[in-house]
């Protein structure tokens, strides 16, 4: 009769230990967000739509408003030369030879 109850603890101990070893395999399900498979996204909350117009609209406002009081960023902080005092000599052009 123990004979029979060790013969049963061991497979236990073995099957629990097998259940052990194998839980490393197993997929993990994890449900942090929605898996759009093959099919479209579930459509984002109002909030977040807003949220995206707000932070752009922000952006767009610094980019803009930044151009119009500092165009130097663009343009330079040194003014264009005049084209017309320019020889041929700077501009690298050769003598006319005749």
């Amino acid at each position: 009769m123990f004979g029979s109850l060790k013969v049963f603890k061991s497979v236990f101990t073995v099957e629990k230990a097998l259940t052990y070893l194998n839980s490393s395999t197993k997929v993990i399900k994890r449900q942090s967000h929605v898996v759009s498979y093959r099919s479209a996204p579930p459509p984002h909350s109002k909030a977040t739509r807003i949220g995206a117009v707000a932070v752009g609209g922000a952006m767009w406002w610094w980019v803009i408003w930044h151009l119009w009081h500092e165009p130097d960023h663009i343009t330079g902080e040194f003014d264009y030369p005049d084209a017309a005092k320019w020889s041929n000599f700077h501009l690298g052009i050769p003598r006319d030879e005749k």
